[in-house]
């Protein structure tokens, strides 16, 4: 294999692919198993990246590498090109060494780094008045006169506190002397005390006036001298926001997407219809977009389509160097929906119902509630696409009777999952779980040998909104997510272990059983974390909790099937 002069493409040697049979429909971009074409081009791709001296990029595999480690998502697309023969286009997702132009790969949807474009003379600008900014917060006078005010209005508060209180001093006396007075003089005595007493009253009220009035005029004066300077300041805040909505527009009018029969649409177009309304950041930066935009308009056929990540795992996501994985659903899928339009495409095999010999197993049964052994590949809840699920099978068995949903397991999970049958069960059940007292324990089968014999995780979880459902490790905006483990065997290239999680966040044990932070081994079988297989490893095998009639513990096991 080797690359063709002068071409982005990388053709195929006839002799190394003649046994292999090209794809009937092009790949499913958001799950996937890479077509042995797509494998070819990847290696070949690592192969590149491995040897070559030219990409001052800091992938995070070399240690004594100088900069921050960044790994990168590439892209493969295997293509037939108008002479029949067939090759790959590579790509990488973002800038690669701080560049959009590499031979080796695609060009991006619209070069914004092009010399003398309008982003970079927009950018030029901007920076332009981010340093006025910076020069107008940081000027001696503004940073002097904001401490004055500071300093002067806490004096302000003080000495005006101090003769409030003197005043009510006086008050409390001429109060006690009025007193004292009214008991000793008569009538005519007291009336000339009191207006002296009166006269001693206003006095007070005016000094009070007088110092809140004086510090008033000095505090306004000094703030009107600050105000203007915040005024120039936000005026160029105001400036920098309004230039770069538009730059943002216009980038967006820029990233102008093809699909096969030569329709384009750009960015605002593709994403105005989204929950997002607008397109979010980077969108359209992503290597499958780039790849076919160049294969669309070159008269390229995409034939298979991979992406894999090459280098150190970010500490917020779960990615693994070389591995596969499949297209972000926030950014991408509005993108390859369009580009994708006309083609035959690969079924999503998520749409699927489990096998009919998928059965749901009832481990107890009462008047309260149901506890059942929910087989992997079968829903909790019903889908948009596939109605198949615990709750449906439950509905058709219970008849009359509401089956009601206390918590869930995901869909490739097995184990116990408790179902009530009442309101009164429902809430009383529930309320254990926002409490955390129902104890449960999985068991799982991790990918590596764990050498470590028990622990415990703290990983902060978040949503990935731009690639649901996948989670995120942050320690900013992240839930809390505890879990507690103990393994149970180790195998030559596995390890058996018990999970307790002390909180129930989404994905909670394949994220801590995968994350660089918690035991870096992905659950087998995991295809949202680590590799796909015939089912991932992890079971609910044990849940204990308070009966909602008798009022004392119950407990439920199902033996693990793996």
């Amino acid at each position: 294999m080797g690359d063709n002069s002068g071409s982005k493409v990388s053709y195929f040697l006839e002799e190394s692919i003649k046994q292999i049979t090209l794809p009937e429909r092009f790949t499913f971009p958001f799950y996937y198993e890479p077509h042995p074409l797509t494998r070819i081009a990847a290696a070949e791709l690592q192969h590149y990246l491995e040897t070559q001296t030219d990409l001052e990029h800091n992938f995070g595999l070399d240690a004594s590498q100088d900069g921050m480690a960044i790994g990168k998502m590439f892209g493969v697309l295997v293509v037939r090109c108008p002479e029949g023969k067939l090759g790959y286009l590579s790509a990488f997702s973002g800038k690669l060494a701080g560049s959009n132009d590499h031979p080796k790969f695609v060009p991006p949807v619209f070069d914004m780094l092009e010399e003398n474009s309008f982003f970079l003379k927009e950018v030029g600008i901007i920076n332009s008045i981010n340093a006025q900014i910076k020069e107008l917060s940081s000027d001696e006078s503004y940073q002097r006169l904001s401490q004055d005010i500071e300093q002067r209005s806490a004096e302000s508060l003080q000495e005006i506190a101090a003769l409030k209180k003197q005043l009510k001093s006086n008050k409390d006396s001429r109060k006690q002397l009025r007193e004292e007075l009214r008991s000793n003089l008569d009538e005519q005595a007291y009336a000339v005390a009191e207006a002296q007493l009166v006269k001693q009253s206003l006095y007070d009220k005016h000094q009070l006036k007088a110092l809140t009035g004086k510090w008033e005029q000095l505090l306004d004066e000094m703030r009107t001298r600050l105000a203007q300077f915040e005024a120039d300041i936000e005026a160029l805040k105001n400036e920098r926001k309004e230039k770069s909505a538009a730059l943002q527009q216009q980038l967006f009018d820029q990233y102008v997407f093809l699909n096969k029969d030569g329709k384009s649409k750009s960015l605002h177009e593709i994403f105005s219809l989204t929950p997002f309304g607008k397109p979010p950041s980077a969108a359209g930066e992503c290597a499958i977009p780039k790849l076919l935009q160049f294969a669309f308009g070159n008269g390229y056929e995409p034939i298979a389509m991979g992406e894999f990540w090459w280098g150190a795992a970010p500490k917020s996501e779960i990615r693994q160097h070389k591995q596969f994985y499949p297209a972000c659903t926030g950014k991408c899928k509005p993108i390859l929906e369009h580009m994708l339009e006309g083609m035959a495409v690969d079924e999503n095999p998520l749409l699927y119902a489990p096998k009919e010999n998928s059965r749901l197993e009832i481990i107890y049964e009462d008047e309260s509630f149901v506890v059942v052994n929910k087989p992997s590949g079968l829903r909790s809840v019903p889908g948009v696409n596939v109605q198949d699920s615990v709750y449906t099978r439950l509905k058709d068995r219970l008849g009359d009777t509401e089956p009601l949903i206390i918590h869930r397991l995901d869909m490739d999970t097995s184990g116990l999952l408790v179902v009530a049958k009442t309101q009164e069960a429902h809430k009383h059940i529930q309320r254990q779980f926002l409490k955390r007292t129902v104890s449960k324990r999985y068991t799982a089968l991790l990918s590596k040998v764990i050498e470590q014999s028990e622990g415990e995780i703290d990983l902060p979880l978040s949503a990935d909104v731009f690639n649901r459902p996948r989670q995120l490790v942050c320690f900013t905006t992240g839930k809390k997510s505890v879990t507690r483990w103990k393994v149970v065997k180790r195998y030559d290239s596995m390890t058996r272990v018990d999970f307790w999680p002390l909180t129930g966040r989404t994905h909670q044990l394949r994220m801590h059983s995968a994350h660089e932070l918690g035991l870096n081994a992905p659950i087998v079988g995991d295809d949202l974390y680590g590799t796909a297989s015939e089912r991932m490893y992890l079971h609910a095998a044990d849940i204990e909790f308070i009966h909602p009639m008798k009022k004392e513990k119950v407990r439920f096991e199902a033996e693990v099937g793996f």
